[in-house]
């Protein structure tokens, strides 16, 4: 549908990543008077998981939430007295999104909702076209071919134009796999204004939207918040955001009324630098988007309006996430406490670091960390004086699980057999799934819209 040129819609962030909250999506669902509800859940290593997830069940490899979400939001859909009807976006489908779609639509008839619309947007996943390929190299060098039977997952980012296509076509809930973020918030702006896809500075705008939207909380003073320095109130009760978007892709960006949190020139404009490169160039599948004129007007408590931004021509070639099996970490934790503990504490790492080189584990990286003490900034600033509670954590990666479940077995054994009054042992082994990256051309990326009614 076309939305005539004065008319303004609401777009909410419902997450800005898996495992976020979900009580401000059904606040957004409830209180925002949305068009649309867009969650935002995809990482590059989450959709690698995924596939590897997929692989063990072909019903399985979408976002272990949606299920949790969708029975949060989808009562509100239709609207209500004094609530507005919207639809939803997602990349919840990660490595399965008809699988999701199923889903959804199985939670739709649960809740009694017949006629519901579900459409999933697949074509991101590319690793046939790569597998066995021998020219093209992902930042670590290695060819597909050379990574062989280790190719997990090659996933590229698509632009807005398989979600557009969904929502003319209908859809209410709109499920795909690795788009670019800002996409997710592109497609219904295109969708409502009729925009050409080639209108480079409204789709750079609409861009920004997406872009100060994608990670929910961050903008309205999450991950902004900073005691005594940039206070930010009732966290707890964080709101996420909502943009209200109008015809050309000005917008204003606000969040429930009464919500926690707040909206600042301030916290958008440390959203705007987010993951980003170039102000100028911003590369997504859509557009080079050019946010180095983007400026930021407070209109009113917790109102800013988002100026500036325009866009070019968008790129010949899209990015491509490459996962692969790259070995299993091992590791092991134990706390010391009280008088002596830093000093128990370095004992403890000795003994585990000389006993892995004993026994002969077989490591490729060894980390030895005193948490709290030297973990993040090492031993040039680690801390002076006299901890009270110290964390010894030993990690490493290894060619096989065996021998990195070694590595969490020595720590533990530091029960008997290392320094005194340890405690609050830990051991856990995990398969890697690395991530690469290389660039792909968008001509070869085609998406498809499968769309199915909850009957």
């Amino acid at each position: 549908m076309t939305a005539s040129s004065t008319r303004t819609i609401r777009l909410g962030a419902g997450a800005g990543y898996s495992g976020d909250r979900i009580e401000p999506a059904i606040e957004l669902a409830r209180e925002g008077q949305l068009d649309y509800l867009v969650f935002e859940c995809l990482a590059e290593r989450t959709i690698a998981l995924a596939q590897l997830e997929r692989l063990h069940d072909p019903e399985r490899g979408y976002d272990p939430l949606l299920a949790e979400r969708m029975r949060g939001v989808l009562p509100y859909l239709r609207g209500g007295p004094g609530r507005r009807p919207f639809r939803i976006l997602t990349n919840m489908g990660a490595a399965n999104p008809r699988a999701a779609a199923r889903e959804v639509c199985r939670i739709a008839r649960e809740l009694g909702l017949q006629g519901l619309k579900v459409a999933a947007v697949t074509g991101d996943d590319v690793a046939e076209q790569l597998r066995g390929n021998d020219h093209e190299r992902p930042d670590i060098g290695l060819t597909p071919a050379e990574l062989g039977e280790r190719l997990v997952s090659a996933n590229a980012y698509m632009g807005a134009a398989g979600l557009v296509e969904a929502l003319r076509a209908g859809a209410d809930v709109v499920i795909t796999g690795r788009v670019a973020d800002p996409s997710l918030f592109v497609a219904p702006q295109i969708a409502e204004f009729g925009w050409s896809p080639q209108d480079w500075p409204r789709i750079g705008r609409a861009t920004l939207v997406g872009h100060l939207l994608e990670c929910a909380g961050q903008v309205t003073g999450g991950y902004f918040a900073d005691p005594g320095y940039k206070d930010v109130q009732d966290l707890a009760r964080l709101g996420f955001p909502i943009a209200e978007v109008d015809a050309d892709g000005h917008a204003v960006i606000t969040k429930v009324a009464g919500s926690g949190g707040c909206v600042t020139p301030q916290t958008c404009a440390e959203q705007l630098i987010y993951e980003v490169h170039d102000p100028r160039a911003y590369l997504t599948p859509d557009v080079t988007a050019d946010f180095s004129a983007v400026h930021f007007e407070s209109n009113g408590p917790d109102r800013v309006a988002a100026r500036g931004a325009s866009g070019t021509a968008r790129p010949a070639n899209v990015k491509v996430s490459v996962g692969y099996r790259d070995g299993y970490i091992g590791e092991g934790q134990m706390s010391y406490g009280g008088p002596g503990a830093l000093a128990r504490a370095q004992l403890a790492r000795e003994i585990v670091l000389a006993r892995l080189a004993l026994t002969g584990v077989q490591v490729s990286e060894l980390r030895a960390d005193l948490l709290g003490v030297d973990a993040l900034y090492g031993p040039a600033l680690a801390l002076a004086g006299e901890p009270w509670e110290v964390r010894l954590r030993v990690a490493g990666r290894c060619a096989s699980r065996e021998q990195a479940q070694r590595i969490g077995r020595e720590v533990e054994a530091l029960y008997t057999n290392g320094p005194a009054g340890g405690g609050g042992a830990s051991q856990s082994t995990r398969e890697v799934v690395a991530v690469a990256s290389l660039l792909w051309p968008a001509e070869r990326v085609q998406a498809q819209v499968h769309l199915e009614e909850v009957v």
